[in-house]
């Protein structure tokens, strides 16, 4: 995983990055996104901001 700029909400990244997962294939139709513990740990960030990132 690419550094997150930190000069950004880094929640918005995390979405982004979630939202181009689902359009790629990444995450297809029916599957299950990650959680909170996971995102946490996949990008290096705090819980309370990867709950951030779905809303």
């Amino acid at each position: 995983m690419s550094e997150l700029d930190r000069s950004r909400p880094v929640w918005r990244q995390v979405a982004e990055i979630i939202s181009k997962r689902i359009a790629d294939g990444t995450y297809p139709r029916g599957s299950r996104v990650p959680g909170i513990v996971e995102l946490s740990a996949e990008f290096g960030i705090a819980a309370s901001t990867a709950q951030e990132a779905p809303r």
